[in-house]
């Protein structure tokens, strides 16, 4: 295996562009590509442009009729077909959009095939992690699924156990979807519970079913859960599940809308509860995969202050050279953040709230606790189909 970590790239994908004023700028993908080269991180990986996923691969996940539909809407976006989930406020259509979420959806699964193969130890598409669109439809900005065609690729090369989590502030549907009745993958969503946050799913209660009974795993946590419930929360769940499962490859989802600025969702986590997290996903893709980690972005619309930041650090940590918080950001970034922009962009690689305070499940939980009871419930509803003591 390649010790040099891949980081997929192409500038076409900033073509994903659902039109002015929509929350899912593409400049943030730009600027994050940007800061990455502004701390030499460029330098530190391979940089790879993977082809766009073919008819073929896309049909690993979704139907032959919704692609069909992607592919009309794209040629002509005012005839979208709104039963598909395309041509909505959410998911507007625009002229090429099947092409640019085909190129971002190949991204991904050449990630997944470049770490399955040992061509890179770790590999990052940030302008992935597209977790809401579904088999047959469009849902949540997202038009291909991303995660789970990389998902699917990697069963088809012939793994066994691919275990996939998700740290976005949004329940990863779509993946849970694609794999709800296999057990060959493990599904584990953190997500801003789904009374108060689209798409109204992630309960602790679905854990799969048939084959897949107890393959699929949800922490709903309330609004307002800031780094230490969320940190907690992660290493209560995540680890004990890895440990029991023994995944081949581990795909993340760091979609950086878990944070306090972010305009879409109610959590309060800082970048540097982010950062922490990457951390916690690389250390556990080496110590239960084999070192295989293919890590995605995902939401994110604080587009200058948050996104950029967060997805350097996972770029950093990914090449082994992880950036300090403490970090001062290169001039030259802010000013082409200005002209771009007309934005100040943030100073350093910190919300100043490093290292993150957190204290183990371990150490024992507080019944009253709003953090612990969503923790707990996840813990009775999967822990035990699993063999696992809740």
């Amino acid at each position: 295996m390649s010790g040099r970590a891949q980081l997929m790239w192409d500038e076409a994908v900033t073509g994903y562009d659902f039109g002015r004023n929509h929350p899912m700028d593409p400049v943030r993908l730009e600027l994050t590509r940007r800061l990455v080269g502004a701390f030499g991180l460029d330098r530190e990986v391979e940089v790879v442009a993977a082809k766009p996923a073919g008819e073929s691969t896309l049909r690993l996940v979704h139907r032959e009729d919704y692609i069909d539909a992607v592919k009309a809407a794209s040629a002509d976006p005012e005839g979208a077909d709104g039963s598909y989930g395309l041509g909505t406020a959410d998911d507007p259509a625009f002229a090429g959009m099947h092409e640019v979420s085909a190129l971002i959806a190949g991204q991904s699964v050449g990630a997944a095939e470049a770490v399955w193969r040992g061509d890179a130890g770790h590999a990052v598409n940030f302008a992935g992690g597209l977790h809401h669109a579904m088999p047959g439809g469009a849902s949540g900005f997202c038009i291909y699924n991303d995660a789970s065609l990389a998902i699917a690729r990697l069963l088809e090369l012939g793994a066994e156990r691919v275990a996939y989590v998700d740290v976005d502030v949004h329940h990863g549907d779509g993946v849970q979807a694609a794999f709800w009745e296999d057990p060959r993958v493990l599904t584990i969503s953190l997500h801003e519970h789904p009374r108060t946050l689209f798409p109204q799913t992630g309960w602790p209660q679905e854990t799969g079913a048939g084959a897949g009974e107890g393959a699929a795993v949800n922490v709903a946590l309330p609004a307002g859960t800031g780094d230490a419930g969320w940190v907690r929360a992660f290493h209560a769940v995540v680890p004990e599940l890895l440990a029991e499962f023994r995944p081949q490859v581990l795909v993340t989802q760091h979609g950086a809308d878990t944070h306090f600025e972010d305009p879409l969702a109610h959590l309060a986590v800082s970048l540097d509860a982010q950062r922490a997290v990457q951390v916690a996903c690389h250390d556990l893709a080496h110590e239960y995969a084999g070192g295989k980690w293919v890590a995605l972005g995902g939401g994110g619309y604080a587009v200058v202050d948050v996104v950029p930041r967060s997805w350097t650090h996972l770029v950093g940590i990914a090449a082994g050279k992880p950036v300090a918080p403490e970090a001062v950001i290169p001039e030259a970034w802010r000013q082409a953040v200005y002209a771009r922009t007309r934005q100040s962009g943030p100073w350093r690689m910190t919300d100043g709230l490093w290292p993150v305070p957190w204290a183990s499940w371990e150490e024992g939980y507080d019944p009253a606790d709003r953090v612990d009871q969503a923790v707990l419930a996840t813990r009775r509803a999967v822990f035990p189909l699993r063999g696992l003591l809740p």
